[in-house]
């Protein structure tokens, strides 16, 4: 194919003007995650920055001396794969109901949920009714109070309004109720925007570190991004050389900065749920475009 000198200076231009792009969004996590394979007291000189000066271990290993780090995991493994199936369960459930057009009161429900994407009680009020329904320091309340997502709810009501009629008729013939048709016949035709909006949900427990750090006071029962997030706001120094002991303290103090240790933690917390992206990704546009431009 003939390609015009207008064309290769135009696909240049684009290519050149993409690569920064993705340079600039990249090069900040790279240097982080240098940074964190860096001997904290060298990086503090200066001039590290595509590929470590003086490549050391030891700034996950002293994160990694304090037990609560991985229990920390496993409380967040368990909140994002429970929290994010019964999420989706849920939600999916509710935009199913309000895609039929025959359900009473169905405007209604449409716009209290809609309100609440807008508005909230406060901070205060959620946290006395967390407290009231005895939620504190429990493992429900990093579960409970996310099982519904109105965005996501919206996209799963445009993609079920979307499904050809004559499936579900078919359940019907068949004897299938309402229940039976999603589970049997909705769900097992909705794989790519269960696949991307599962990850949306996954991302958004993985992450969170707000709400757990308010409603858990207990060190040892919070998922790692709250944990990670106490430890980095604490005097982490202070933190890393008691873990470490006092012979063995003096030697950490002389070759690890907070600057190293943080740039761990967020290694730590990040790379993980970054690892799920490529398995997923071939679903995105497919399942969030057919879900949010059909109606």
């Amino acid at each position: 194919m003939n390609v015009s000198r207008g064309d290769k200076i135009l696909n240049i231009t684009i290519c050149s003007i993409l690569f920064v792009i993705g340079f600039t969004m990249l090069y900040p996590f790279w240097n982080a995650a240098v940074i964190s394979l860096n001997v904290g007291a060298d990086t503090a000189r200066g001039g590290v920055t595509f590929w470590p000066r003086q490549f050391t271990l030891e700034n996950y290993k002293i994160m990694f001396a304090d037990e609560r780090i991985p229990k920390s995991f496993v409380i967040t493994i368990a909140k994002t794969a429970i929290g994010t199936t019964l999420s989706i369960i849920f939600t999916a459930m509710f935009g199913y109901a309000l895609s039929k057009k025959e359900l009473v009161g169905r405007k209604l429900y449409m716009i209290l949920a809609v309100i609440t994407m807008y508005f909230s009680g406060g901070l205060i009020p959620y946290y006395l009714l967390i407290r009231d329904l005895h939620l504190m320091n429990k493992f429900a309340v990093l579960v409970i109070p996310g099982i519904i997502n109105v965005w996501n709810m919206l996209i799963f009501k445009s993609f079920f309004s979307n499904i050809p009629a004559g499936l579900e008729e078919s359940a019907k013939i068949d004897g299938c109720n309402y229940i039976e048709t999603f589970y049997k016949i909705v769900l097992p035709v909705s794989g790519p925007v269960i696949a991307s909006l599962s990850l949306f949900s996954a991302v958004g427990h993985w992450n969170e570190w707000f709400m757990p750090g308010i409603l858990m006071s207990k060190p040892d029962k919070l998922p790692v991004q709250a944990l990670l997030n106490q430890i980095i706001n604490s005097n982490i120094m202070d933190d890393a050389t008691a873990r470490a002991g006092s012979s063995v303290g003096a030697e950490i103090t002389r070759t690890i900065t907070t600057q190293s240790l943080v740039m761990a933690t967020m290694m730590i917390a990040t790379i993980p749920i970054i690892l799920v992206y490529p398995f997923v990704q071939k679903y995105f546009v497919q399942g969030v475009m057919i879900g949010s431009l059909k109606e």
